[in-house]
């Protein structure tokens, strides 16, 4: 018995919780299907309002409406995944709250990591599989120039672009440690990011353009490496090329989530529960 501890992996207590949840999750059929509709018919309307959009111009910001696809579907596929993954923490009040928090601090574990497995929302794969989907139509239908780079590219995309706004989610729980209920604050940063990759960042104005694109550099999800399949240049302070640095950007924002997570545990006094 002595040697099998050793192969035991450290994050197997993680894994043992995740598959928990997810079990829980199924354990109910008629909610779970219903909770997978839900979110398979909010990814359906995010496309359909996109749609109507470019529908009713010959362009928007340079991209026509079967560019858009590729915009729509990168974007919404990283920022899907991510919230799958992540977007339970943007409930971290509620944590605070009940005391779940306050037994973390207990367990012999990072806190963080405790918190990002400590639950995974399966019923958001609905509205990835749409932006799947859209992405595939996208990729088929647009004249993009395929060789290894171009598959290596949108590799690259996809993990940068679920890291970023996993970051995004990460930065904003954070910060709510600072807050009282500030979820909707701090929804600027996470959904609101997430309606900014959806569009061409060649619309903004040049504040917003450095903003979306080295700040909180949510261009890198869809609009450059969308223009950089395509051929397309870029608009000033964003080069298409930009779309091959991902990887930094992702590098970037969670730099800034766990500077915010830090700070916020540091601050944080317990529950009083």
């Amino acid at each position: 018995m002595a040697d099998l501890a050793p192969h035991g992996s450290r994050f197997t207590p993680y894994l043992v919780v995740l598959r928990s949840r997810m079990r829980a999750q199924r354990s109910y059929p008629l909610s779970f299907a219903t909770d997978m509709a839900s979110s398979l018919l909010i990814g359906v309307v995010e496309f359909a309002e996109m749609w109507l959009i470019y529908h009713n111009v010959p362009s928007l910001g340079g991209l026509d409406s079967t560019s858009m696809l590729l915009l729509f579907g990168l974007s919404n596929l990283c920022f899907a995944l991510a919230q799958v993954a992540v977007g339970h923490t943007d409930t971290l009040p509620t944590y605070i709250r009940l005391g779940t928090l306050d037994a973390f601090h207990l367990r012999p574990q990072p806190l963080l990591l405790q918190l990002i497995t400590s639950d995974v929302s399966l019923r958001r794969l609905a509205r990835a599989t749409v932006a799947g989907v859209v992405l595939t139509i996208g990729l088929a239908t647009n004249p993009i120039d395929w060789h290894p780079a171009t598959v290596v590219l949108l590799a690259i995309d996809i993990l940068s672009g679920t890291a970023i706004f996993a970051g995004l989610f990460v930065c904003a729980a954070g910060l709510q440690f600072h807050l009282i209920d500030g979820s909707e604050l701090t929804n600027s940063f996470t959904y609101g990011g997430s309606f900014a990759a959806q569009q061409p960042s060649s619309v903004f104005d040049r504040p917003l353009r450095v903003a979306f694109g080295l700040a909180i550099p949510v261009s890198f999800a869809g609009y450059l490496p969308t223009i950089e399949l395509l051929g397309l240049p870029g608009p000033p302070w964003l080069p298409a090329w930009l779309a091959w640095f991902g990887p930094i950007a992702a590098l970037w924002v969670w730099l800034l989530a766990l500077i915010s997570w830090r700070v916020g545990v540091r601050r944080y006094q317990g529950g009083a529960g």
